[in-house]
C-alpha cells in the first residue's frame, strides 16, 4: 500500500504542479490574455480524458503482466521530453490561430509525460485490486487528489516567488525522473507470482460479479462532473479577466474543486444533503449576483473569498452526489473514464464552443442552470426516499425563481448593449448612452467589466479625448511634450483607439495590438481612428514579439496600455521589456506606462525598473473629472531626461517615487504579482 500511495501522490503533485508552471512559461507569448489559462485547462481535461480511456483499455484487454509491460515501454519514452522547456519556435509571428498553437505546443512539449500522469491513479488503483482482490481504492482517489491539491498551493505561495522559471523546469524534471523509477518500481512490484497469481485469479474469476452500471447511471456520472468542470473555467476566466491572468487567481478555483473530490471520496460523513443542498441555493443565487452585473467591491479579498466560497459550495453537492453513485470497484475506470469526460466537455464547451457559438458570455449561465437542475433532481430524489411529496414541488418553485432571477440579471448586464462579440482574447461590446443630439452622449468599448475608451457620440466632442487618456493624465502629458514638427509614437494596445486623437499632421502614431476584433470595433464603431490628423498605423501581434522584430524605431513617446484584464500583462513590465522600449526610444524619449488598477499596485515595479536602468520617474495620480467624462488614472512616466520632470507642469502633477528595496527586480524569468495584491 504504501508503494502504491507514494507513486500516485507523487504523479498528481507533478501532474497539477506542472500546469500552472508551462502556463505561465508560455503566457507572454500569447498577450497575456487570460484564455491562455482556459486553453490549457481544456488540453489538461482532454489528456486526462485519454489517459482515463487507456488505463481502461489496458486493464480490461491485457493480462496483467503485458500491462506493466507497455506502461513501462511508453515511460521510458518520457526521458526524451526532458527537461521541461517550450521551444521558442512555437512562438507566434502574429496572424495564427493563438488555439491551435498553444495546443500544439503543450503535445510537442508535455503531451507524453502529462498523459501518462494522468493514467497513474487509475492504473494503479486497478493494480491494487488485481493484487489484492477485496481493497478499496477509493480512498486512493482522494489521496491523489490531495496531492494535485497540494501542488496548486505551493506553485504560487513557495515556488513561483522563489524560484525563476528556469529552475522550476529543472525541479520538476527532476521529480518527473523520481516518478519514472517510482511507478516502474509499483508496476512490477505489484505482480502477484506463483500460486498467489493463480488462487487470486481464481478469487477474481469465482467471486460474484456484480452488475454494470446502467446507461442513466452514467449519464448521472457524466453530468454531475460537467457542471462543476463549466462554472470551473467560466469562474477562473471571470476572475483572471477583471483581475489578472496570474496563477494565483487560477489555482484557487481548481484546488477548491479539487479539495470537494478529496472530501467526498475520503468518507461519506463529510458530505451532508441536509446541509449542502440550502447552501447549494444559497450558493447560485450569490454567484449571479456577484458575476452577473457584479457587487461593487474595493479590495480582492473580499470578491475572490465570496466567490470561492459559493464555487466550493457547487463542488461538493455535485462530487458529494458523485461519490454516493460510484460502482463496485470492478468498474472503477470506467467511473473514472465517466467522470473525466464529464470534466473534459464542461472544458470544451467554455473554451472551444462558447466562443464559436454565442456573441456574448452564455457559459456561466449555463452553468448555473445546469447546477440549478442537479440541485432539484436530487431534491425530487431525497422527497422520494423520505416520503416527503411537498419537497418536490417546492425544490421546483425555487428553480423557477432562479431562472427569473438569473434572466433579470442577465438581461440587466446586456440592456445597453448595442453590439456585441468575442474570440480568443475575451468578448467585446459597445455600451451606447444617448445620441448624436446629446451632448453629453456616449460610446463606450467594454471587455467584461473593464473599460477600454469611451468617445461622446455628439460630432463636435468626437475628438475629445475621455476616460484614462485626458490631458491632465501621464499620458496626455507626455504627448503635450512632444516637440514641434513631425513626432513618432508607439502605443501598445488600441482600445478605442482614444491617443489617436492627440495625433497632428506629420506625426505618426503606431498601435500594436493583439486581438483582431478590437481593429475592426474600433474602426467601425469609433471616430477617434478614422478622424485622427495624423498618420495611424496598426501592427498585428503581441508588441512585444513585435518590437523584439523591429530594428530601432527612433519614437518619441511609447505608451504602455495593453490591459488583457484589469491589468497590464506581466511580460511587458520586466526588465527585459523596459530594456526594449528604450532601444526603440529616442535619447530624450519618455516611456509611459498606465497601471490605474483596483487590485494590484504595479508602481514598486516600474519604480525598481527605473532604478535599475538608470532612468528618472515619476507617477501621475490625476482626479478625473466627470463632466469631460474624465477618470481616475494611474501613469507611471520613465525618461533619461529628469529636466522633463522638473518642468512646473510635471512638478505640479507627479508625485516621486519610492523605491522599495524589498521588491526583486521583475524579469522574463521571474515575476511575483502576488506579493503586490492590495
Amino acid at each position: 500500500m504504501l508503494v502504491f500511495a507514494v507513486t500516485i501522490l507523487l504523479s498528481s503533485f507533478l501532474l497539477f504542479l506542472v500546469q500552472p508552471m508551462i502556463a505561465r512559461m508560455i503566457l507572454p507569448w500569447f498577450g497575456g490574455t487570460a484564455a491562455v489559462w482556459s486553453t490549457c485547462l481544456v488540453f489538461f481535461q482532454v489528456t486526462l480524458l485519454f489517459g482515463y480511456l487507456y488505463s481502461h483499455k489496458v486493464i480490461t484487454r491485457l493480462p496483467l503482466r503485458r500491462q506493466r509491460l507497455v506502461h513501462s515501454l511508453l515511460l521510458a519514452l518520457c526521458v526524451l521530453f526532458l527537461p521541461l522547456w517550450p521551444s521558442a519556435s512555437w512562438k507566434p509571428a502574429g496572424g495564427e490561430d493563438p488555439m491551435l498553437r498553444i495546443l500544439g505546443l503543450l503535445v510537442m512539449t508535455i503531451g507524453l509525460p502529462y498523459f501518462l500522469l494522468s493514467t497513474t491513479g487509475p492504473l494503479i488503483q486497478a493494480w491494487l485490486v488485481q493484487a489484492r482482490p477485496g481493497a478499496i481504492p477509493y480512498r486512493l482517489f482522494a489521496l491523489s487528489n490531495f496531492g494535485s491539491m497540494l501542488a496548486l498551493i505551493c506553485y504560487p505561495t513557495l515556488i513561483e516567488p522563489r524560484l525563476g522559471l528556469r529552475q522550476q523546469s529543472w525541479l520538476w524534471s527532476g521529480g518527473f525522473g523520481l516518478f519514472l523509477l517510482v511507478s516502474l518500481a509499483a508496476g512490477w512490484a505489484s505482480l502477484p507470482r506463483g500460486a498467489t497469481a493463480a488462487a487470486q485469479a481464481n478469487d477474481m474469476d469465482e467471486g460474484e460479479t456484480p452488475p454494470a452500471p446502467r446507461m442513466m447511471t452514467r449519464v448521472d456520472w457524466v453530468l454531475l462532473a460537467t457542471c462543476p468542470s463549466i462554472l470551473l473555467l467560466a469562474l477562473t476566466n471571470s476572475l483572471t479577466q477583471d483581475v489578472a491572468a496570474i496563477p494565483f487567481l487560477w489555482v484557487i478555483p481548481l484546488a477548491l474543486y479539487l479539495l470537494s473530490f478529496i472530501l467526498c471520496f475520503d468518507m461519506d460523513r463529510w458530505y451532508r444533503r441536509w446541509i449542502f443542498l440550502p447552501l447549494g441555493w444559497l450558493a447560485a443565487f450569490m454567484l449571479v449576483l456577484l458575476t452577473m452585473g457584479g457587487l461593487p467591491v474595493i479590495k480582492i479579498t473580499p470578491v475572490v473569498t465570496t466567490i470561492s466560497m459559493c464555487f466550493f459550495i457547487v463542488c461538493m453537492n455535485c462530487h458529494g452526489e458523485l461519490a454516493r453513485r460510484k460502482p463496485h470497484p470492478k468498474y472503477l475506470t470506467l467511473f473514472y473514464l465517466m467522470v473525466s469526460l464529464g470534466g473534459a466537455l464542461g472544458g470544451v464547451f467554455v473554451a472551444i464552443l462558447a466562443p464559436l457559438l454565442f456573441r456574448t458570455n452564455y457559459e456561466l449561465p449555463v452553468g448555473l442552470s445546469l447546477f440549478v437542475y442537479v440541485l432539484v433532481m436530487v431534491m425530487a430524489d431525497v422527497s422520494e426516499a423520505a416520503g416527503r411529496r411537498l419537497l418536490k414541488p417546492v425544490s421546483i418553485t425555487i428553480g423557477l425563481v432562479f431562472f427569473m432571477f438569473l434572466g433579470y440579471r442577465f438581461n440587466m448586464l446586456n440592456r445597453e448593449s448595442a453590439y456585441s462579440a468575442r474570440n480568443f482574447y475575451g468578448e467585446l461590446k459597445i455600451a451606447v448612452q444617448g445620441d448624436e443630439e446629446d451632448w453629453g452622449g456616449i460610446r463606450r468599448l467594454v471587455n467584461g467589466s473593464i473599460n477600454h475608451g469611451e468617445e461622446f457620440i455628439h460630432p463636435k466632442r468626437r475628438s475629445e479625448p475621455t476616460t484614462y487618456y485626458c490631458p491632465d493624465s501621464g499620458v496626455g502629458m507626455a504627448l503635450s511634450a512632444l516637440p514641434p514638427g513631425p513626432a513618432k509614437v508607439a502605443i501598445v494596445g488600441l482600445g478605442a483607439g482614444t491617443l489617436a486623437s492627440y495625433s497632428r499632421p506629420g506625426d505618426l502614431f503606431r498601435f500594436y495590438e493583439i486581438n483582431p476584433l478590437v481593429v475592426e470595433v474600433s474602426k467601425k464603431f469609433f471616430y477617434y481612428v478614422s478622424e485622427a490628423k495624423g498618420k495611424i498605423d496598426v501592427v498585428m501581434g503581441d508588441a512585444r514579439l513585435s518590437l523584439e522584430r523591429e530594428a530601432p524605431q527612433n519614437y518619441d513617446v511609447i505608451a504602455i496600455d495593453a490591459f488583457s484584464s484589469d491589468s497590464i500583462p506581466v511580460h511587458l513590465l520586466t526588465r527585459e521589456a523596459i530594456q526594449l522600449y528604450f532601444r526603440h526610444l529616442k535619447p530624450g524619449g519618455i516611456l509611459a506606462i498606465h497601471v490605474s488598477n483596483r487590485y494590484i499596485d504595479l508602481e514598486p515595479v516600474l519604480e525598481q525598473q527605473a532604478l535599475r536602468a538608470g532612468k528618472y520617474a515619476a507617477t501621475v495620480d490625476s482626479r478625473g473629472d466627470g463632466e469631460r467624462r474624465c477618470y481616475q488614472s494611474v501613469w507611471v512616466i520613465l525618461t533619461a531626461r529628469e529636466d522633463l520632470l522638473k518642468r512646473p507642469d510635471f512638478l505640479r502633477a507627479t508625485r516621486p517615487t519610492l523605491i522599495s528595496v524589498t521588491l526583486p527586480l521583475w524579469t522574463d524569468d521571474y515575476s511575483n504579482v502576488f506579493q503586490l495584491l492590495k
